[in-house]
């Protein structure tokens, strides 16, 4: 059965989308997910945004799982920022730098997932709780694609460091 949606529930919805495209956008252009890029800024600003706004939308009628869910992808991209000033990190510091931010995209399809599947058609939608095959499913292969994606992230970040180091005669 589909849920009616608020006006804010619309507007979270809107502000939810930018970072979803932005991230794409960046994984695309950039190859991850680069705050110093002005897609990876606004990948950031939406996902404090839809955090946020989501504090407004709730079908209980308080806080929810969902609203300690986006402060937990929250302080996964933070982790992801911080982790390239943390000099005792070494040459973990990219690496952890992209699991963090790929990482807190990935977790933001989990709600865009859960909500599309169980809204979409609206006569008669896909998945019927966050728990279905379909939903469970589509999780499934965005977690696929995360894996492929973060070990080719890791592979270009180790090549690049390889070209870069100073060879040793």
């Amino acid at each position: 059965m589909t849920h009616p949606i608020s006006p804010l529930g619309a507007v979270h919805t809107v502000i939810s989308l930018v970072p979803i495209i932005a991230g794409i956008y960046s994984f695309v252009c950039h190859r991850k997910i680069d705050t110093t890029t002005r897609s990876g800024k606004i990948y950031l600003i939406g996902l404090v945004l839809s955090v946020i706004t989501s504090f407004g939308v709730s079908s209980t009628g308080g806080l929810n799982p969902g609203h300690a869910f986006g402060i937990v992808i929250l302080l996964i991209a933070l982790g992801g920022i911080f982790a390239t000033k943390l000099t005792f990190l070494g040459r973990l510091r990219p690496y952890l730098s992209v699991f963090g931010l790929s990482f807190s995209f990935l977790l933001s399809l989990v709600p865009a997932t859960n909500e599309t599947l169980t809204r979409v058609p609206f006569s008669h939608p896909l998945a019927d709780a966050p728990l279905s095959p379909p939903v469970l499913h589509t999780l499934l292969v965005w977690f696929g694609l995360f894996l492929v994606g973060f070990a080719a992230q890791c592979w270009l970040i180790y090549s690049r460091n390889r070209r870069m180091a100073p060879t040793s005669i």
